[in-house]
């Protein structure tokens, strides 16, 4: 394993350089960039002599910052090796100007993963039970019950979700349960330890539902389908001809088979771990890694949208990495080597 595990870490080198590569390049093809963003200045219109020089000069010192002045080859290399042999990513040129790339991500990054960690273990504790029950009954009431409503909660569009459970459950709503916006509790000085962890479940509550709810219906029906795929063999039906009981069959047998499309899924989630999502953190006003990349999408952060790219493409193959790994623990057959 450990031979193969040192090809993947090279192949995911190359495949890394080769999408960092692929987006420096769409970044310098696509229309505008930081020197010529309105946020930044603005020299077409009034103002003095003075002042336009001054603008004029920031805009060159910024090209020659970012090395928007050089070839596309000459930029990504010079970039590249900054980040390689200095592990700097650069400085934030519009979201917070001046300030270090790898700091804002590392404010972002302990709210997105707050957020995301609560919601993908209630996606796994709700729809992989959720998913065995509806194969062991499977067309049955229950599994065509739980199908339609799994099939809407599945269709249902999470900013629509959303802004109706703010607008219902909200302070200003029709049920003020829960708080308007934000994951911090106001006045926290105030509060005891109790008070200070319930509130903070009130924040919490809502936005992970939110990006929880999709998961539980998309995760249940693929853990459904993989366990009637295996229900289906002929070891199951020895299994049943020897005598073991249901139980035995689903949790020994048929569930650990099952394991492979849900190791497969889970390898994707590792990206969406960190990434966050725009549309929730956006309507629950959330600091985190999703309106970040959106600030700099927006703004034309270049140091700040590379090192995002960076960021999302290392956890992306660390993730196919990991699920190579965990194929070879819930199945002893394969083989890696």
């Amino acid at each position: 394993m450990a031979a193969y595990i040192i090809k993947r870490l090279l192949l995911a080198l190359f495949t890394l350089l080769a999408i960092l590569f692929a987006s420096y390049l769409l970044l310098r093809l696509t229309p505008g960039d930081p020197t010529r963003s309105n946020m930044f200045s603005d020299t077409s219109g009034g103002g003095t002599l003075d002042a336009k020089n001054n603008a004029l000069y920031e805009n060159r010192s910024l090209r020659e910052k970012l090395d928007l002045d050089k070839p596309i080859l000459t930029g990504f290399s010079r970039w590249l090796k900054k980040v390689v042999c200095h592990g700097d990513f650069g400085t934030s040129v519009m979201v917070d100007k001046g300030k270090s790339v790898t700091s804002l991500i590392g404010e972002r990054l302990s709210v997105t993963l707050k957020l995301n960690c609560a919601a993908i273990l209630i996606i796994y504790l709700c729809s992989i039970p959720l998913g065995i029950f509806s194969a062991s009954k499977a067309g049955g009431g229950f599994d065509r019950s739980s199908e339609f409503i799994l099939f809407v909660l599945y269709s249902l569009p999470v900013m629509w979700v959303g802004l109706l459970l703010k607008s219902l459950l909200c302070e200003g709503g029709t049920l003020p349960i829960f708080p308007l916006g934000s994951l911090t509790p106001d006045n926290p000085e105030r509060l005891t330890v109790w008070q200070y962890q319930w509130q903070s479940i009130k924040h919490y509550t809502l936005p992970v539902i939110c990006l929880a709810y999709g998961g539980i219906a998309g995760l249940s029906r693929y853990t459904r389908g993989s366990m009637l795929e295996v229900m289906s063999c002929d070891y199951i039906r020895t299994a049943r001809a020897k005598g073991v009981g249901e139980n035995g069959i689903l949790w020994g047998h048929a569930f650990r088979n099952a394991l492979i499309t849900m190791i497969t899924l889970f390898g994707s989630l590792l990206p969406s771990l960190v990434g966050g999502s725009v549309m929730v953190e956006y309507i629950f006003d959330i600091p985190g890694m999703g309106t970040l990349a959106l600030d700099s999408l927006s703004q034309r952060d270049y140091p700040l949208q590379m090192a995002l790219f960076a960021f999302t493409g290392i956890l992306t193959l660390a993730g196919i990495l990991l699920s190579d790994i965990l194929y070879t623990i819930a199945d002893p057959r394969i083989s890696l080597d």
